[in-house]
């Protein structure tokens, strides 16, 4: 079973994501809401994939990528960014913070979908 992180201060959003990625197989879920909420839950259950907003309270969601890369345990997640963000300074950043994939709201769900498993596998 596979587990995703799906961090964003939106819970529709969160929902949203989850409910788009029901058709991937064996996989879980778990939820952060904001950036330091997800730094525990990485450091304390193993993630095969990060789904993970820009704009969040606490702690911009650039500096949790950062902070992923930056430590080995949690360097080779897959770091998926998803947010309204699509200017090219930001993307431009996520690119070499490291980031996996980076996508922009709003998104398909079923192009979403195929994007993760590829990154999954």
């Amino acid at each position: 079973m596979k587990q995703i992180l799906v961090v964003d201060d939106s819970t529709s959003m969160r929902r949203m994501v989850m409910a788009s990625l029901r058709q991937v197989e064996d996989i879980k879920f778990c939820e952060a809401s904001n950036g330091l909420e997800a730094i525990e839950r990485i450091a304390l259950t193993p993630m095969n994939l990060v789904i993970l907003d820009l704009n969040m309270p606490d702690m911009h969601g650039l500096e949790v990528l950062k902070f992923i890369r930056q430590h080995q345990s949690f360097s080779q997640i897959p770091v998926i960014i998803l947010t309204t963000r699509g200017d090219e300074s930001s993307q431009s950043e996520a690119i070499a913070a490291g980031v996996s994939l980076y996508c922009t709201k709003p998104f398909n769900p079923s192009v979403f979908a195929g994007q993760v498993m590829g990154l999954l596998q």
